[in-house]
């Protein structure tokens, strides 16, 4: 006979996600152990292991869960009508609003998606690339011509735009003298307003 999945089946495991992801982000994924994850959970440690057969498969799920959503959010923002600078803030922002709350997901991810398996690595990269490939496009539309002239400046560029974004967790403090929507504009700004004078160095350096 099937075992019956509890109706509150769901709601566990994204408590036990949620929790996992802040513990891993505090402690470091290496030296989280199992025991101690339970206890921060309220939970036996028996029924991590219900759920997850090792940390490895719980990580994995931390992150899959945590960039398939951003995957979703960028892909569906990437696709909405407007000017090239209107799409590239819009894109900036969204990636900033659905990083609120998940500081820890996001730190978790920059940290240790490295100690995970190949195969789990492959996937999750895969989901990465989709994110970069959608920031690439909008930053490549807003000067077409000059990275049409110089394609190798694109890559550098978008992970600029990555590095602003990524990092903002680090010092970023509530109820400070700049909001998630404030520093969109301050990103977008950047990019927009200094893409014709990289374009230009780069083409003078090169000539």
């Amino acid at each position: 006979m099937a075992r019956t999945i509890a109706k509150d089946h769901e709601a566990k495991r994204e408590a036990i996600l949620k929790t996992a992801a802040v513990f891993f982000a505090e402690q470091g994924f290496d030296r989280a152990s199992m025991g101690k994850l339970a206890e921060a959970c309220g939970v036996s440690k028996a029924l991590i292991y219900h759920y997850y057969p090792s940390k490895d498969a719980l990580l994995f799920d931390i992150l899959d869960t945590h960039l398939t959503a951003l995957v979703d959010v960028v892909e569906t923002v990437a696709r909405q009508p407007g000017t090239a600078s209107e799409r590239l803030r819009a894109l900036i922002r969204a990636i900033l609003i659905a990083y609120r709350d998940s500081d820890a997901e996001h730190k978790v991810q920059l940290d240790a998606l490295s100690s995970l398996p190949e195969d789990n690595q492959v996937h999750l990269r895969a989901l990465q690339r989709r994110l970069v490939a959608c920031m690439s496009e909008c930053v490549r539309e807003i000067e077409p011509e000059r990275f049409k002239a110089r394609p190798e400046l694109l890559a550098p560029v978008t992970m600029s735009v990555f590095g602003m974004l990524n990092w903002f967790y680090l010092w970023y403090k509530p109820g400070g003298l700049v909001d998630r929507d404030a520093y969109a504009d301050i990103v977008a700004d950047l990019v927009i307003g200094g893409l014709p004078a990289v374009c230009a160095g780069a083409a003078g350096s090169a000539s």
